[in-house]
């Protein structure tokens, strides 16, 4: 199975990806941890990436691209895989369908978490707050969810034309967003 998931920073899509994941024996591919791996080893690529997130900022597409099509190259996705963080602009839909038609595959399915911007901005800052994450605050998640909104957000109609969306309520327990989330990608 090959999904997307969608929905602002903080609606919880790296905690149901890595679920989903488990449960379709599929890859979760994670674009801010790749980018975060790279910052901690401070590659090039994670020095770039530090100063565009640390300003609430979006990493370009090429850079962003390049890392996908490498990282969909490996032998654990030609079962399937579920992508998190990518793709995120109208651009980055079109690089990936390039990408999957060069092996003949397209997506089966996108799945939208749907949350309250103000619960997602205080689940953040409470993550910050634990995790130690400097350039989690308010300003830069506030910015990160109006640049979500302009231009991520578009790409559930894109996906809804296509017959591929599956909006979930992505607030809640976590299991209990499992269930729903699970229930409605069978």
């Amino acid at each position: 199975m090959r999904l997307i998931i969608l929905g602002p920073p903080g609606a919880g899509k790296g905690t149901q990806a890595a679920r989903i994941a488990e449960h379709f024996a599929i890859p979760a591919i994670s674009t801010g941890d790749i980018f975060r791996a790279n910052i901690k080893a401070g590659t090039e690529l994670g020095k770039q990436v530090q100063e565009i997130t640390a300003s609430g900022g979006y990493v370009s597409d090429d850079i962003t691209n390049a890392i996908v099509e490498d990282r969909l190259a490996q032998s654990d996705c030609e079962g399937g895989f579920l992508l998190d963080g990518y793709p995120r602009t109208t651009g980055q839909v079109v690089a990936l369908d390039e990408m999957l038609a060069k092996t003949d595959v397209g997506v089966d399915k996108v799945l939208a978490l749907t949350v309250d911007e103000d619960a997602v901005v205080d689940r953040l800052l409470k993550r910050a707050e634990i995790e130690g994450r400097v350039d989690d605050t308010e300003e830069v998640i506030r910015e990160r969810q109006a640049i979500y909104r302009r231009e991520t957000a578009p790409l559930t109609d894109v996906y809804a034309e296509r017959d591929l969306l599956v909006e979930v309520d992505g607030l809640g327990e976590v299991d209990e967003v499992t269930e729903r989330v699970i229930a409605a990608l069978a």
